[in-house]
């Protein structure tokens, strides 16, 4: 079975441990010797801005002028940890562990180290002197460990008793079991566990399904692993898929890389475990398991893009671009990596180096549609929409044959046509689309609201905007176009509640408010509509609002207004 948010639940329950050392403990103590308050003062804030590189280099600067406060040691140790300094993290768990305070992540840290070094009864020895890390970690250490001293028999055994001993470990302890089976060769037996799952269901993730393709290649297996494909992947597959495909459709047999060392195996337990542990908090905990799987494996693709999108996601964009760029160049997800680091880069608002990527990027792989299509949301985000439309239609040009899925590239690419003027390349890209998905609210407020704004086919626009709103009535936007599509059709007493409550879903948008200010003005409700226009003044600037004309309303109303500027064209 596929990896379950049911499992994920569980797993969360069970290894949501590794706290951050509580702030209120990480105090100065005694006389604050010089250097410390600064140190100390900076860590806060860099705990508070999930800053972890200056957390670390806050928090060490902080113990190593008050060595006796454990606190700022384990603060700078996860800090080290989640910016991806392992060594300097497994310095400080070290000393930890020599003044006697080892603390789980200290623990968690010390054993990742046993495994990175290969001194695999260290690991077993830390577990047997109660240095426990979790259950789940705990239990497959010691099979890995045991692996990796060359005992299959008591590697089979740890994980047979993880199995039986603790039922929510069992779909995971079975997964590493097949791997472990896999890494020796026996095959057979993996697939036994991963295919047939005799011994009980396996949760697998993306890259459980890979591992499960390459076993059954091994084999000689290449129709039913392609089964799995087309129940598994969608259309078209990434790189890292596409290539196993091609494989099994020639018949090949897939290398067997998923894991190739007892380290390994332990990597893949961490990974696991940080995707399973991916939440909608902004949690360090699956950072944490990424770095420690990237510090056993540091050319683990799916470590390396789960890792980069942690990081991402807490704003952390420059360590999220240094994950991104520890990709080979010859791994199968480079290409994501490479997305991965553009986004860092626009999102940490150094766009025109993001854009400079892609295209780059675009020029090195003219052939992928995914990189063509991410340049041109990026250029029509920024509003370069010729530039856009041009990344869109050569990304289009790759595909053989058009079909539903593709709708989203065919509507960005009518909406930058759109934007540059060229109404008569846009509208029909736009009808073409809503062959493919005809109730798509999105699709036909842009459409229904662009006939409005040029005044032609009103009642198909109002048709189509009040089929939007249908689908998504909680769309400010949405609702804004059938308010104005009302006023165009000079129904301007049914526009007032719709408009209203346009601005009520978005309150601080000037564009609704200038709209309902001018439906307002329509109806006579004057004083109102001067209200609406200075809201829209003071929410200002917005590209598609005109000051001038706004302040001009306000002056002289909106009559006169409108026919100056018509009188002026």
């Amino acid at each position: 079975m596929v990896f379950s948010r049911r499992l994920a639940r569980s797993l969360a329950v069970v290894f949501a441990l590794l706290p951050v050392a509580p702030m209120a403990q990480a105090q100065p103590e005694g006389p604050v010797p010089p250097g410390l308050a600064g140190a100390f003062l900076s860590g806060r804030i860099a705990v508070t801005a999930n800053d972890f590189a200056r957390m670390a280099e806050s928090y060490d600067s902080a113990y190593q002028a008050d060595p006796q406060n454990d606190a700022f040691r384990e603060l700078a140790m996860q800090g080290w940890l989640l910016s991806g300094a392992f060594e300097q993290s497994a310095r400080l768990a070290a000393q930890g562990a020599a003044t006697g305070d080892l603390t789980q992540p200290a623990a968690l840290i010390l054993q990742a180290d046993a495994f990175l070094r290969g001194a695999y009864e260290a690991a077993l020895g830390a577990l047997e002197d109660g240095a426990g890390t979790g259950p789940l970690t705990d239990a497959m250490a010691v099979a890995w460990a045991n692996l990796g001293k060359g005992s299959m028999s008591e590697t089979l055994a740890a994980f047979d008793s993880a199995v039986t001993q603790r039922a929510e470990l069992a779909p995971f302890a079975l997964y590493q079991k097949a791997l472990a089976l896999a890494l020796v060769g026996d095959m057979e037996g993996a697939a036994d566990i991963l295919v047939a799952q005799n011994e009980g269901p396996v949760s697998l993730s993306r890259r459980g399904i890979l591992a499960q393709l390459a076993i059954l290649s091994q084999l000689g297996r290449f129709e039913d692993a392609l089964e799995i494909v087309d129940s598994m992947f969608s259309s078209p597959p990434d790189d890292d898929v596409a290539q196993v495909i091609a494989a099994l459709q020639a018949g090949e047999a897939i290398p067997f890389t998923t894991i190739t060392s007892a380290r390994d195996g332990m990597a893949e337990v961490y990974f696991t475990l940080a995707g399973a542990l991916v939440g909608d908090r902004d949690d360090w905990l699956p950072i944490i398991y990424g770095q420690l799987a990237l510090a056993l494996r540091p050319d683990h693709g799916d470590a390396i893009l789960l890792t980069g999108q942690l990081l991402e996601r807490l704003g952390q964009y420059e360590l999220a671009d240094k994950t991104y760029l520890r990709m080979p160049a010859e791994h199968p997800q480079f290409l994501g990596a490479e997305l991965g680091r553009a986004n860092a880069l626009y999102q940490s608002g150094q766009t025109q180096a993001a854009i400079d990527s892609l295209t780059a990027l675009s020029a090195a792989r003219p052939d992928s549609v995914l990189v063509l299509s991410s340049l041109g949301d990026m250029l029509r985000r920024e509003e370069r929409y010729a530039e856009a439309a041009e990344a869109y239609t050569s990304a289009i040009d790759l595909i053989g044959t058009i079909e539903p899925r593709h709708w989203v590239l065919l509507y960005t690419r009518a909406i930058a046509l759109e934007r540059i003027g060229d109404w008569d390349s846009a509208e029909p890209e736009f009808r073409r689309v809503l062959e493919f998905v005809p109730d798509e609210p999105q699709v036909l407020n842009y459409l229904g609201y662009s006939l409005i704004e040029q005044r032609r086919n009103l009642d198909e626009a109002l048709d189509m905007i009040e089929r939007a709103v249908a689908g998504d009535p909680d769309s400010g936007y949405i609702t804004d176009s059938l308010g104005w599509a009302f006023y165009r059709l000079g129904r301007f007493e049914e526009a007032v509640p719709v408009m209203e409550r346009a601005v009520e879903l978005l309150p601080q948008d000037p564009i609704l408010n200038d709209h309902l200010g001018d439906v307002y003005w329509a109806v006579g409700r004057k004083r109102e509509a001067r209200f609406q226009w200075r809201r829209a003044l003071s929410f200002a600037p917005h590209p598609d609002l005109d000051l001038e004309f706004v302040r001009r309303k306000l002056d002289v109303g909106k009559d006169i207004a409108l026919e100056e500027a018509e009188a002026a064209q």
